[in-house]
């Protein structure tokens, strides 16, 4: 059974494309056969994946078109990219920009642009375990087309005021477009990310959260601020076990990863 996540936040810079990619690279770990697909013009998402692919793991990325000619062909399996074992990827380019254009052009209302993407993908992406959607912290097209094809969001939060801000509006959209469209989807939870040890804003902030989302909705993992995270952009996600400050960020999301799993056998058990 394939399950869907989109991470997000209605507030840019949050740590929504990291902490993705770091889930979806630390679930191939794990044996789970893992799609990436990098829903977002700007293509952060790819960019890492990428320079993992070149930096660490020797291999030149090799695919046939880009995900918007996949998707204007109608035909995934034509841009995936093979990143490493279990892991590929759809990847973005700026192109991709044209994706709201070519909806409105093809389709004539809201229901069917929104649910374009996920008859896209629903086929192909049966033959993964797990399907991580990246996207663009906006309200458009690329957000509506994500959530519709998903079983759960994770709301990613920097535990800032304005972060808190772009989370509930994101839970807000969520739940109207719930009942737009009848979907099955449910919150997994809000992940606190980029918290700085012991800073009395930030704990805050997470008082904040759990206030207005509940605590059971809150992950009990909390993702610190952590230097090797930034340095994955420029070298691709190392994997080194006898470099401590590799091993200390797998650790955190090997922890993170599994509470995912947790919640979602939560979620499948009462349904």
């Amino acid at each position: 059974m394939t399950t869907t996540i989109t991470c997000g936040n209605f507030k840019g810079g949050v740590g929504k494309t990291s902490n993705t990619l770091m889930l979806a690279y630390t679930l191939s770990k794990m044996n789970k056969k893992v799609l990436v697909v990098d829903l977002d013009p700007q293509a952060n998402g790819t960019d890492l994946l990428l320079a993992t692919m070149t930096n660490v793991y020797q291999q030149k990325p090799e695919f046939k078109e880009t995900l918007f000619e996949a998707i204007k062909n109608n035909n995934p399996k034509e841009a995936v990219i093979h990143v490493k074992p279990n892991l590929d990827l759809l990847p973005s380019y700026s192109d991709l920009q044209g994706f709201e254009k070519f909806l409105y052009d093809n389709f004539s209302n809201d229901f069917e642009q929104d649910h374009f993407f996920n008859k896209f993908i629903s086929e192909f992406k049966q033959q993964y375990d797990y399907v991580f959607l990246d996207i663009p912290p906006q309200l458009n097209k690329f957000t509506d087309s994500a959530l519709v094809a998903s079983d759960y969001v994770i709301i990613v939060l920097q535990t800032q005021e304005r972060a808190l801000k772009g989370a509930e509006k994101y839970v807000q959209h969520l739940l109207e477009l719930q009942e737009d469209y009848d979907l099955n989807i449910d919150l997994l939870g809000i992940l606190p990310v980029l918290q700085q040890n012991g800073s009395e804003l930030d704990l805050d902030v997470v008082q904040d959260a759990i206030d207005s989302f509940g605590k059971s909705n809150m992950f009990n993992n909390h993702i610190k601020q952590m230097a090797r995270l930034k340095r994955f952009d420029r070298t691709g996600i190392t994997d080194n076990v006898k470099d401590v400050n590799d091993r200390r960020v797998h650790d955190v999301y090997q922890t993170l990863a599994e509470e995912v799993i947790e919640r979602i056998n939560i979620f499948e058990g009462g349904k």
